[in-house]
């Protein structure tokens, strides 16, 4: 399997990865749309252009079979140590139990490694209990408690 950053010709498959997914479905987003819109287009532009963010495909055979985004952040707590945050981590509903999404975090890993990073956190919802599960065998360990508020777009505030 190949990892790489992704390409603009990549955005309809890692869409379509996000949206593949059971709480995609739930909270509204999964269906990939037909023309894809202004706001994921200004968001694909400004992960490129920030050298603290990737968005990576996982490319076998071809076709784009997983994706993850790495934001890198640097902090002064911990001697000033950067960590790496992973967001939208997915493997391909069919390609799933196949170890790819293990051989993603590994590569992963070490390119936060190579970054100078000290630590890789992620945060991952309640509901996902084999998500979880799977992180765990990685060496990854439940040491904090998440929260997030989810702004709307008139001003206001609503549950996540």
């Amino acid at each position: 399997m190949e990892f790489r950053i992704a390409a603009r010709d990549d955005v309809p498959a890692v869409l379509a990865l996000l949206a593949d997914d059971d709480l995609s479905r739930e909270r509204g987003f999964g269906e990939v749309p037909a023309e894809i819109g202004p706001g994921i287009w200004a968001a694909f532009e400004a992960i490129e252009a920030d050298p603290h963010n990737e968005l990576i495909v996982a490319v076998q055979d071809g076709e784009v079979v997983g994706t993850c985004q790495l934001t890198y952040l640097p902090g002064l707590s911990r001697g000033g140590a950067w960590r790496m945050q992973v967001e939208a981590v997915r493997i391909h509903a069919g390609r799933r139990g196949r170890g790819l999404g293990a051989e993603m975090m590994r590569w992963t890993i070490e390119r936060a490694r190579e970054r100078g990073c000290r630590m890789v956190q992620l945060t991952s919802d309640k509901k996902r209990v084999d998500a979880h599960r799977f992180y765990e065998r990685l060496g990854f360990a439940r040491s904090h408690e998440g929260m997030k508020l989810t702004l709307a777009p008139e001003g206001g505030t609503t549950r996540a």
